[in-house]
Formats: structure tokens, sequence, C-alpha cells
């Protein structure tokens, strides 16, 4: 994800909108080959295996961190400490403690801080968020969200540090792409009160780098089967997350149903808006999607957007709401959507324990 950072910044010049103009020059990492990909870029004067020396510098003013999720509070302490901006990788540490321990240090430093999630920068996801915010949709009935992939359909494939609850934490595949699926219906300000969850452990075992069979203590499926205060009514929500979900590469989805109108959007199909209104017929209508972004960029409408472009209208939104420019676009995930994330993920394994319903108080 550094190197996605890299790339991001070095087509900065795309953006016809640009807020500030962000040069990348420091690196950390511990790995020699990591260090050295970034010999291509010129603007990157320290390169170093000591992450410190970058909160060192008088150069930087604001520090990306994508590290495995035990790693994260300290590094994000640290960065703040040192009188840093963050823009922090999911899910904002281990657990619920350490996020808001995090959540607390980005309040009482002063410093902007702000949670990555790509996906919602999909000119098909903002056409949902517009669509909900319109009150176009009427009363919701109920809204579906989730990010499924199968990087761990191969049971075969060798055991790494997401499948660890030592290294990823308990939450496991909630950890992992939960902020994802939560994103949208937390900014929408629909408010979970029960929580019924399914989570699954699939492959419980898998080879080590010695090939020897080691266990795999964190799950690699769960749902959300949740009730949620939306506009004063009491609607179903589900949300899912799954690291083996047959024949998704990399699958964010959402979709909305109202009285008045539905909409739903899917990545695996990028180009496709697909809409429904309450008339005499039931007809769903497809809108095929050009490359529309809150930011508007040098690329013609006609043109089909990706996650590289994802990922630069997550930087752009990550710096104009740090210069106080974002106005009424939509922003990344804050200290405190990523501390609900977790209370939802705690919820979540609660339910699965006790095999019951949860109740919220949040």
């Amino acid at each position: 994800m550094g190197k996605e950072v890299a790339s991001a910044l070095a087509r900065w010049c795309a953006l016809e909108i640009q807020p500030g103009q962000p040069v990348l020059t420091a690196i950390a990492d511990v790995s020699d080959a990591a260090r050295a990909w970034f010999d291509r870029i010129p603007s990157v004067s320290i390169k170093t295996d000591d992450y410190h020396a970058i909160l060192a510098s008088k150069e930087v003013d604001a520090v990306y961190v994508a590290v495995p999720h035990d790693l994260h509070e300290q590094i994000y302490l640290d960065v703040l400490k040192a009188g840093k901006d963050l823009l922090a990788e999911k899910p904002f540490g281990m657990n619920l403690k350490q996020a808001m321990n995090i959540a607390l240090s980005a309040r009482t430093s002063g410093r902007f801080v702000r949670c990555s999630s790509e996906f919602p920068f999909y000119p098909g996801a903002q056409r949902v968020v517009q669509a909900v915010k319109s009150g176009e949709l009427g009363r919701i009935i109920d809204v579906r969200s989730g990010f499924w992939h199968s990087s761990d359909l191969d049971p075969n494939k060798p055991i790494n540090w997401k499948r660890q609850k030592a290294r990823c934490g308990e939450a496991g595949v909630m950890n992992d792409l939960g902020l994802h699926a939560w994103h949208i219906p937390i900014r929408m300000g629909w408010k979970p009160l029960r929580v019924h969850a399914q989570l699954q452990n699939i492959v419980t075992e898998r080879p080590d780098a010695n090939r020897r069979l080691v266990p795999c203590d964190t799950d690699d499926n769960a749902i959300w089967n949740v009730d949620a205060m939306v506009d004063g009514h009491d609607t179903p929500l589900r949300v899912e997350v799954k690291r083996i979900a047959p024949g998704e590469m990399n699958t964010w989805f959402i979709e909305v149903t109202g009285t008045e109108g539905c909409v739903k959007y899917s990545t695996k199909d990028p180009k496709t808006l697909w809409t429904f209104r309450r008339e005499k017929e039931q007809i769903w209508q497809r809108i095929d999607l050009g490359h529309a972004t809150q930011f508007p960029v040098i690329t013609g409408p006609i043109f089909e957007f990706g996650f590289p472009d994802a990922f630069l209208q997550m930087w752009a939104a990550f710096l104009a709401e740090r210069s106080g420019a974002l106005g009424d676009r939509f922003g990344c995930a804050t200290p405190d959507e990523a501390v609900m994330a977790h209370q939802l993920n705690e919820a979540a394994l609660e339910s699965s324990r006790k095999r019951s319903v949860v109740e919220l108080n949040l």
C-alpha cells in the first residue's frame, strides 16, 4: 500500500482541483527490497528501517502507516506524539481498547487523523450516497453492504498474519475488511441497535513456511445481522465480509431499498449503477457510469474507474479535509467511525460466543 501512495502522489497532476501539493519525502520499511523500490521516487530523501527517523524529520507533516494490526497502536501513538498528522490503515488497532486509545490521542494531540477506506470513493458508491442523502428513496426498507474476496479459498495457501489472532486480532476478517463495508452505513448515521452475528472459521489449519500444518485461529467470514435505527425506523441492515467467497476477486457492494426507490452498486461491475423507481411497472434501470469523481480529474468521463483512481480520490479527500477545503464532499473515515467499527466487531464476537442477539448502546 505504500507503493500505492507513491503512485497516487505521482498522479496528483491528474486532479483538476488540487487540495495542496503533497510530496513524498520519506519512507520506512524493515525490508531492504521494499525500501529499494522507492529509489524510483526522486523526492524521497529519507529511506530508513526505523520509522522514528521519519517522525524526527522536520520535512514531514503527515504520515501514512500501513503495517500489520499488532503494530498499529504503538506506531500511531508515536506519530501523534511527534506532532504529525496521520492517515491510518484500518482497523485502527487490534481491538476496541486500542482503537479508543488511538482516538483519544488523536483528540488530545489536536492532530488531523483519518482512517483508510477506498471503496466508497468509487463513482457508483458516491451515487448511492447521494441517493440516500437526497431522500428520494423514501423510507428505507433495508440495507445490505459487504466486501467479498476469495484469497483464502485454497486450503493449501500458506498461513499469514491475517489468520493469526496474535497479529490480526481476535476479530479476524472483521478487522481485515469490516471498516470498508461499514464506512457508508456509519457515515449515513444509521445507528445499530441489535446484532446477531454469524462467524465462520472454515479452514482451521494451514501450512507454515516449513509445510507443517498450524492452527488458523481467526474467522474467514463474518455476517452482521443488524437492527438499525434509520430515520426514526427500526430497519434491517446486513453487513458481510468474506475472505472465502468463491468466484469473488475483490468485490465491494452496497444495496439500499426504499419505498420510493432503490439503488445498488458493486465493484464487480464497476461501470454499472442499478436504480429502481416506484411506478406502475416494476423496472430496474441500469445506468452506465463514467469516470465521474467528486474531485474532478483530467480523465474523460467516458473512461472506466478503478482502484488506483479510488486511492487517489481518498488521498484528495484526506488532504482537502486536512486543509478545511472538503466542503460537502465525502470524507475519509474518522477516528470515531473506526472506533464504532470496532464496537460492532466486539458485538459480533459476543453474539457468536453466546449464540444470541446482542443489544448495543452506541
